[in-house]
């Protein structure tokens, strides 16, 4: 079985046309590509809550702040498709650049607030990109239902924002982050890095899984905080950009875990930026 593949708005909307005078309900599933068993977790999702699913593929230039990292990053359309496929998504949308930014484009959304601090200090524009991207992509499908992953935390609180801001009629839905069997998040960039550094990768969630459990009943966060960012760093990655404790509702920096929370941190290990979240319990929370 194959998923259809269309690249032009039209033609999507010609499509999504006939299903809705079927009545039927639509998810999409927006995705740069590259997909791994994480995306395809999030398709098996949206197959779970709509009776057609549309999984879009464009690797959105304006949500990079390095050319040298967008130039690099992996494009692999044929191999996505064929994974699609026995999983029964109903379309891929794949647009080029020219279909989704046309000459003459001067329009960016903007989401303050969730989207400052974190990736957001040290990826300026990123989110812009981002919050963009989806809004186009929102409008294009029309779709009921939007599923993303939580590995990427603050820009799941982004679109959600921006949403609901904007009186976008969907649904954000959140799945848990989906990790190898050793702990580490499964990640598009997790192919750049060298068998050495995949060796040492694991040790961020590891390390965070312990500052989570210790923050839990600890009366400040910092000093855990600290000897953590320390552990990363002594485990052979060569930079912790953030790791910081965050309200899990609304990404509000907190002192204590006195209230559901997220460790959030993005490490840098070697020339790979990787990210990740863990769940923070308040004191007495199973």
């Amino acid at each position: 079985m194959t998923v259809a593949i269309v690249r032009s708005t039209t033609e999507l909307r010609s499509t999504i046309a006939a299903w809705r005078a079927q009545g039927e309900r639509i998810a999409v599933v927006p995705t740069m590509g590259a997909l791994h068993a994480g995306h395809l977790s999030l398709v098996s999702a949206a197959m779970n809550l709509a009776d057609r699913v549309i999984v879009t593929l464009f690797v959105n230039p304006r949500q990079f702040g390095n050319a040298t990292d967008l130039a690099t990053y992996p494009r692999t359309e044929t191999e996505d498709a064929a994974k699609l496929g026995p999983l029964g998504a109903h379309l891929l949308y794949a647009p080029g650049e020219t279909e989704m930014y046309p000459a003459g484009f001067a329009t960016t959304v903007s989401v303050s607030g969730v989207s400052e601090g974190l990736c957001g200090a040290y990826r300026p524009g990123h989110f812009d990109g981002v919050a963009t991207v989806v809004t186009k992509l929102f409008l294009q499908t029309g779709a009921d239902i939007a599923v993303f992953g939580e590995k990427d935390f603050q820009q799941l609180h982004v679109v959600r924002r921006m949403a609901r801001d904007l009186d976008i009629p969907i649904e954000i839905v959140g799945c848990p982050t989906v990790r190898e069997p050793d702990g580490l998040a499964l990640s598009s960039r997790n192919v750049r890095l060298s068998n050495r550094e995949r060796e040492i990768a694991p040790k961020l969630a590891m390390i965070m899984s312990d500052a989570a459990r210790k923050l839990v009943s600890a009366i400040a966060a910092e000093p855990i905080l600290q000897e953590a960012k320390a552990a990363i760093v002594a485990a052979g990655y060569r930079e912790v950009e953030y790791l910081e404790l965050r309200a899990e509702d609304d990404l509000s920096p907190l002192k204590r875990a006195d209230r559901p929370a997220r460790l959030l941190a993005a490490a840098w290990l070697g020339q790979t930026r990787l990210i990740d979240n863990v769940k923070v319990g308040p004191p007495g929370s199973a």
